[in-house]
């Protein structure tokens, strides 16, 4: 499997639930060790890719207790805001994977790949952020907008992370680099 498809299916996992007696049968731990060893196989030459694996193990170790629904439910009780800051290191995460990737794909010549990846690297910042907007001004109308917001973002990160999967910057096999005719 090339590295973008482990940290696809990683993604997919994390966006996806379905709960089982409290639990998420689609356990988030395993979506992070998913995109972790992806980040891990990318080639050493990849910008941020020590940052990209310092965060990958913070949001990993941070979504291990959350997985139970005794934790989870505790922190949601608190307040909304601490469960936003919970999924802080995730987005940073993802923040720096399609910057480092941007990076990549901008010094192999695929501006098109690196163009999408630095849009959707402003999009992952924006959505981190909704949350200030909706808890700290409490503008409440906006919390489903950014939930969906959230979701999109992932389905976003997933087809991205599979349509750059074969580029020789993002560690797959081939030297294919799209063209502007070409679609992506």
């Amino acid at each position: 499997m090339k590295p973008l498809q482990s940290a696809a299916m990683g993604f997919v996992f994390v966006a996806l639930y379905a709960r089982f007696h409290g639990y998420d049968a689609y356990a988030d731990p395993f979506g992070w060790l998913l995109v972790l060893l992806g980040v891990r196989r990318l080639p050493r030459a990849t910008p941020l890719r020590a940052a990209m694996l310092a965060t990958g193990a913070l949001t990993l170790a941070v979504s291990v207790p959350l997985w139970f629904p005794d934790v989870r439910d505790r922190l949601a009780d608190l307040d909304a805001s601490v469960g936003w800051s919970a999924d802080l290191p995730a987005f940073a995460l993802v923040t720096l994977l399609c910057h480092g990737l941007a990076e990549a794909a901008g010094a192999a010549g695929d501006e098109r790949a690196a163009r999408r990846l630095r849009l959707l690297r402003t999009v992952v910042v924006v959505v981190a952020l909704l949350p200030v907007v909706v808890f700290g001004a409490g503008v409440d109308s906006l919390s489903s907008t950014a939930a969906l917001a959230a979701q999109l973002l992932y389905v976003a990160l997933v087809w991205l992370m599979f349509s750059c999967s074969g580029r020789v910057w993002a560690g797959g096999p081939g030297p294919r680099v799209a063209s502007a005719a070409e679609p992506m």
